[in-house]
């Protein structure tokens, strides 16, 4: 008997930036005994059909994820992935509608992201990203398989690389999620690492909260 179809969304983690602010890859910096990715994976895995690791063909992969390196060469910013990631999931996954996408650089992600982010997309044509503190997040985010081939249109333009520029292109919905209270104060769940002061303030709401 064939295995049921399963209804969560395909999920991508983007890990193609160039970590040059910490001067090593972000993803294997250690908070709470483990590292950014792995906490990233162990959120994320309970809430998509699949992970897939957007990077380099060369980049470490400990974890042992499927890794999609960007279709687009030049290491040109988060569109390209999520772009290679539409055309992998149409590709792999052709009942799929949705893909879901996370930054690799944030140990924090809601363990109801993904819920969410699919009730608030009532169009099903719609970019649905997370927003928290008056802050949109469209990383995180939830998108259409409608929108690849506009998608790759759009980047074939060489100033074509804001990710809030492409954005204006389509219908978009954003959700809401509150902060996070701690002892050592309000914690964004979408906190992202890009300095070593940033690492250390992470560390330290993993502590309070482990």
């Amino acid at each position: 008997m064939a295995a049921p179809v399963s209804t969560r969304p395909p999920g991508l983690i983007l890990a193609g930036g160039k970590s040059s602010r910490m001067g090593a890859d972000k993803a294997f910096l250690t908070i709470g005994g483990d590292t950014i990715l792995a906490h990233v994976v162990r959120r994320l895995g309970p809430q998509v059909s699949e992970i897939t690791l957007n990077a380099r063909a060369e980049f470490p992969n400990p974890l042992g994820l499927r890794l999609l390196p960007d279709r687009i060469s030049g290491q040109i910013g988060p569109l390209a992935g999520v772009f290679s990631g539409l055309r992998d999931m149409r590709a792999r996954s052709p009942g799929a509608t949705h893909l879901l996408t996370v930054p690799s650089d944030s140990p924090f992600v809601p363990l109801d992201l993904v819920r969410r982010l699919e009730a608030g997309a009532d169009n099903p044509n719609a970019i649905v990203i997370a927003v928290s503190d008056g802050r949109d997040h469209p990383v995180f985010g939830l998108w259409p398989v409608s929108i690849a081939d506009d998608l790759g249109s759009w980047l074939a333009g060489p100033d074509n690389r804001r990710i809030r520029d492409f954005l204006r292109r389509h219908p978009l919905v954003t959700v809401e999620f509150a902060m996070i209270g701690t002892p050592h104060g309000l914690l964004d769940p979408f906190f992202n690492i890009n300095t070593p002061e940033d690492l250390q303030e992470a560390r330290r709401f993993a502590q309070e909260l482990s």
